[in-house]
């Protein structure tokens, strides 16, 4: 078939006052979204009045030796026009019809499916999208019903008998001599000269303290680490060794690189290390990379970035990759293999999280070399709700068209909380955070968990502290010589 087919519209009416036919708006709208959201070319509207007669013929007949794809649309109370449209092109069209329905969004769905037959490869490429988007949506709302539906009531009664996992009650009796040194969130405990347990706590901190303890954040960071370390592993070795509980990993001792490695594919950000808030500042190198005037807030990158930031005690600072060679942090041949890594677990990981809904907007990487041999690998955690952004693929393009903030399963809702109440930085105490905020939180990480790993969350393999302490002393004794 010819690219340059057309698609034409037959609005039957009942009034000569065609402008006054809700049919003609319906059928306008659709026109509008052959052109905009499926890039059908050559679209036109022509009104009949009821069954069409000789104008409808006349119009028929002039298509004649053209490709045509006719879309039939009438007033609820003319469906005989209806019928009599369908004669007409029975009887003196050689060219396909489609008898629409009143709902805008199918009927133009509808008719660009055909029209892809005989219109450019963009048509399919946009319906493609079109349908692509439609399943991101449904993946977001299945997920949402889902963890309000059936895991609220779970998540309130961790929170209720106030089991969650502070790393308190993690009593190793017969390895007294091990103790936690303890993290922000994560515990670890060494096992023997080139072994560990980490453990990942349901504390929530923030402004440089503790905020709450969230029910099951722990394993839900721990076991989106597991999930992304196996899909990876491919691409650059891990610490990883095994999750002998939802909240422990055993893991290699390595001697982590003094760098993060950050990698960007949106300019958005708020720290003062972020893209979008140095671009506000005026810098136009960053990381070493020549930013272009007329960058938006969270619009897509060329390409994606990799802009390292320091781990200094007193503030982290961007740096570039010349920079981290030149100032002695890494070696060049170090860098290059953590560099080349960062991008392609990356690029992995967005399409993945594509593919189940999400954007992964920005992640931050550490790597080291293994204490034994030397081995350059990922450590810490990976593609975490902690450690990323991740937005919802089904609404950014039409947010970002509406100069709205891209849709995320957002998280900052609690720290927002506390600089409305008090003063987190500079107040002795603080006051609890309010049940309802910490059990919607737990949610949203649950949520985020299955959305990324498309796994069931597992409730019932949550076994308290204890637990914790009983899989570190199989892990401690499995280490022994």
């Amino acid at each position: 078939m010819s690219s340059s087919g057309k698609v034409i519209i037959l609005c039957s009416i009942n009034s000569e006052k065609a402008s006054e036919s809700p049919t003609l708006e319906t059928a306008n709208s659709i026109a509008d979204q052959l052109r905009t959201k499926f890039h059908v070319s050559n679209v036109s509207i022509r009104c009949v009045l009821g069954g069409g007669g000789d104008r409808l013929l006349s119009i028929v007949q002039a298509q004649e030796s053209s490709c045509t794809l006719f879309g039939i649309l009438s007033d609820e109370s003319n469906n005989g026009g209806c019928e009599g449209i369908i004669d007409t092109l029975n009887a003196h069209s050689p060219h396909p019809y489609l008898k629409l329905n009143g709902c805008t969004k199918n009927a133009a769905l509808e008719m660009a499916k055909f029209a892809s037959l005989f219109q450019p490869a963009s048509v399919r490429m946009s319906i493609s999208s079109h349908l692509k988007t439609k399943r991101q949506a449904v993946y977001v709302q299945d997920s949402e019903l889902k963890t309000m539906s059936e895991y609220t009531p779970l998540i309130l009664e961790k929170y209720d008998t106030g089991t969650q996992i502070t790393g308190e009650g993690v009593s190793l009796r017969n390895n007294e001599d091990i103790k936690p040194i303890r993290g922000k969130v994560r515990d670890r405990y060494d096992l023997n000269d080139t072994t560990m347990a980490l453990v990942t706590t349901d504390r929530q901190s923030g402004f440089d303290r503790m905020l709450a303890l969230v029910p099951y954040k722990g394993a839900v960071l721990n076991l989106t680490s597991a999930f992304w370390f196996e899909q990876t592993k491919d691409i650059i070795p891990n610490h990883l060794i095994d999750v002998p509980h939802p909240n422990v990993s055993i893991v290699k001792k390595c001697t982590p690189f003094p760098i993060e490695f950050v990698v960007r594919a949106y300019v958005t950000g708020s720290t003062s290390t972020s893209i979008w808030k140095n671009y506000q500042n005026g810098v136009r190198d960053y990381c070493g990379h020549a930013l272009p005037e007329g960058l938006v807030k969270n619009q897509k990158l060329w390409k994606l970035l990799l802009t390292p930031t320091t781990k200094e005690e007193e503030h982290d600072r961007p740096i570039s990759a010349a920079s981290i060679v030149s100032e002695g942090w890494m070696t060049q041949a170090d860098f290059d293999i953590c560099a080349d890594a960062a991008i392609a677990v990356f690029q992995k990981g967005q399409q993945i999280a594509e593919s189940h809904g999400l954007v992964l907007v920005d992640t931050k990487y550490e790597m080291g070399k293994d204490n034994t041999t030397g081995e350059i690998m990922m450590i810490d955690e990976m593609h975490t709700p902690d450690s990323s952004r991740y937005w919802l693929a089904s609404s950014y393009e039409d947010r970002i068209a509406q100069g709205l903030e891209p849709e995320n399963i957002d998280k900052e809702f609690l720290r927002l909380w506390f600089r409305d109440h008090c003063d987190p930085y500079n107040d002795d105490t603080i006051p609890e955070a309010p049940r309802d905020l910490v059990v919607e939180l737990s949610r949203r990480y649950i949520s985020l968990f299955e959305m990324i790993t498309w796994q069931d969350f597992q409730f019932a393999s949550h076994d308290a502290e204890e637990g914790i302490a009983n899989a570190i002393s199989n892990a401690c004794a499995a280490a022994k010589p």
